[in-house]
């Protein structure tokens, strides 16, 4: 008799533990995706939307669906969206979730499409996005009331810390002036390994640098080719031009026996 009431508590704890991790993992998805539309503007001070979260406690597996940052305001009228993500694939060690570090394994942005508003070699939506990241993690300092004394530097908001093992960036589209340029893949490694780790904050910082780089780095090149092509074929042009000039000059003189 003892022996079943053992077993049967042990059933009941078990049946609990399911139906907890099950309850669990299908609020948490909601839970990770009101702290990303929440902390996100914030950082960006853009909109941030995602359509859903998926996080699977037991397998460490995890998706975000459709993820959708939206221009500064002084961009908005030529494009009211800067990044769009259709997926993105996560892989976590289970355990982290409730240590003081979360350790994400991989993390896989797949076909991104970047919006790009702006001069590449001067101001643009995505340095614009960048100079709030860099507000945000602590880059400004603060202003003091007396000019007399010096300004101290921003404190540094804290947050959860992260380690991110390995980041790729795959298949990114950017689109400017009606043309789609395609991006190399972006990959990154081995962020926030030590003790200390990263932040949301920090990573986001990351991310959106390698972007705007690669995406300034593209456009850039896409101009000057640009440029480049129409100086060619201007060239070509006043050629073309000069050897019928020569041609009508030669007609002309045949024309008055010269």
């Amino acid at each position: 008799m003892k022996k079943k009431i053992i077993v049967g508590i042990g059933i009941t704890l078990l049946a609990l533990f399911i139906i907890t991790v099950i309850v669990v993992g299908f609020f948490l998805g909601d839970a990770v995706k009101a702290g990303m539309q929440t902390v996100g503007p914030k950082v960006t001070q853009t909109a941030l939307t995602v359509d859903a979260v998926h996080v699977g406690i037991l397998t460490g597996s995890g998706g975000v669906d459709n993820l959708v940052l939206g221009n500064p305001d002084d961009y908005k009228s030529q494009s009211p969206i800067a990044i769009t993500v259709g997926k993105a694939v996560v892989s976590l060690a289970p355990g982290s979730l409730l240590s003081d570090k979360i350790v994400i394994k991989s993390v896989e942005v797949r076909s991104p499409e970047i919006s790009f508003n702006g001069n590449p070699f001067g101001a643009n939506n995505l340095n614009k996005i960048m100079d709030n990241v860099n507000a945000f993690t602590g880059g400004s300092a603060a202003k003091p009331a007396d000019a007399n004394v010096p300004a101290q530097p921003a404190t540094k908001k804290a947050g959860k810390k992260l380690e991110v093992d390995d980041f790729l960036i795959t298949g990114a589209k950017v689109h400017f002036n009606g043309a789609t340029l395609p991006l190399p893949d972006i990959h990154f490694s081995n962020l926030g390994t030590g003790p200390d780790g990263i932040t949301a904050g920090d990573l986001t910082q990351k991310i959106l640098g390698e972007i705007t780089t690669a995406t300034i780095k593209a456009v850039g090149e896409s101009v000057a080719n640009l440029g480049k092509g129409a100086a060619d074929a201007a060239t070509g042009a006043a050629k073309n031009l000069g050897n019928t000039a020569g041609k009508i000059g030669q007609g002309l003189g045949g024309l008055f026996g010269k």
